[in-house]
């Protein structure tokens, strides 16, 4: 297992990692701000409160993530509150223990009380609190000590501890490694097996993107020994769409993609009249950023989403177009080298023009 942050230990540090692999292990080096995560691991030698959240409109690898950990320290003896900071979409509810998720936005009285209660904070899958936009303040409020598990570049300086990689696949694989790292790779059974696969299942686009390592195959490989289904859940993800949202996607594909050859690049530009022709949900514009990349010769695709109280982008990339870069600079946004998401303050016709505009002065490969 490799990674541009990973710090090999003696091997009295060990924890056990899989059956098959070897038992060297490693632990994350902390950024200046924050403790090594494996310093943290004394805080759970006792049950504890625990508090788990993850990003606003969080995905499969936010839910998985945090539904893995929640299953995990329950198992340890922990009282454990999980609470979404927004809806869940509708293809993620099936997911073993959604049904003791709370949302803020719709119970924040009972989330509030529960982060003040809290006497260890778990903040999975995202590296800013103002990505939990509501709770923002409650986070930066909340006295106990907070830890961050997380795969994005860049972690603002607000943790105690943390484990931050961006070599991994998904926040789910980091799940996993902080598990085996405290010594419960037995524990790992198959209803955090689904909530974890889940996560890099969607993280990685079914395998596809270069995040996808060996350790990610490994990591696949032992939850299938240990009972994975993993069949079941690529229904889950991909074969539950409703007839309006399969609808939506042609109204899209037909209607609101545009390529432009010149530049190697898609655009997906969707109003909010355009959200309210199909009724759509949440979660059904996942993944709609990905479609112009199966164009040949499509290097660059940005999804440009008009929210009711912002204008949203997401980015995507193939080959050494730094679309992390490019959303810090232009958009106030940031991520991973070829998949990241940003903002904008100006309308959304404004931001199509100012989109287009910037792309004529770049050339993605």
């Amino acid at each position: 297992m490799t990674s541009k942050l990973a710090l090999f230990l003696s091997v009295s540090a060990y924890a056990q990692i899989v059956a098959g692999l070897n038992s060297a292990l490693y632990v994350y080096l902390p950024n200046s701000f924050m403790k090594a995560i494996h310093e943290a691991l004394p805080l759970l030698q006792s049950p504890q409160k625990i508090f788990i959240t993850t990003h606003h409109k969080p995905d499969g690898d936010a839910i998985g993530s945090m539904l893995g950990l929640y299953h995990y320290l329950v198992k340890k003896g922990h009282s454990v509150t999980a609470v979404s900071p927004s809806e869940v979409p509708d293809f993620l509810t099936w997911m073993p223990g959604f049904e003791h998720l709370l949302n803020f936005e719709a119970e924040s009285k009972k989330s509030e009380e529960a982060l003040s209660n809290a006497e260890l904070i778990f903040c999975v899958d995202f590296n800013d609190y103002s990505r939990t936009k509501y709770m923002t303040l409650q986070l930066q409020r909340a006295a106990a000590p907070k830890i961050l598990i997380d795969h994005h570049l860049l972690p603002a300086a607000q943790w105690d501890y943390g484990m931050s990689d961006p070599d991994r696949s998904s926040t789910c694989e980091m799940i996993y490694d902080f598990i085996n790292l405290c010594g419960d790779h037995e524990l790992i059974d198959p209803v955090i097996g689904a909530c974890l696969y889940t996560g890099v299942l969607t993280d990685t686009g079914s395998f596809r993107f270069n995040s996808t390592t060996a350790s990610t195959h490994r990591m696949v490989a032992d939850l299938k020994d240990k009972g994975l289904e993993h069949a079941v859940i690529h229904e889950y993800i991909n074969d539950s769409w409703s007839l309006k949202r399969m609808q939506f996607l042609g109204y899209i594909l037909l209607e609101r993609m545009e390529i432009f050859g010149k530049y190697n690049a898609g655009l997906i530009a969707l109003s909010r009249q355009d959200l309210k022709l199909f009724d759509t949900t949440t979660g059904d514009t996942e993944g709609l950023v990905n479609y112009p990349l199966s164009i040949k010769g499509i290097r660059f695709s940005t999804l440009i989403t008009e929210r009711a109280d912002e204008v949203k982008m997401s980015f995507r990339s193939k080959g050494d177009f730094d679309v992390s870069s490019f959303a810090r600079e232009h958009f106030s946004g940031g991520g991973h080298f070829n998949a990241s998401g940003g903002r904008s303050n100006l309308s959304f016709s404004e931001t199509v023009a100012r989109f287009k505009e910037i792309l004529s002065d770049i050339h993605p490969r």
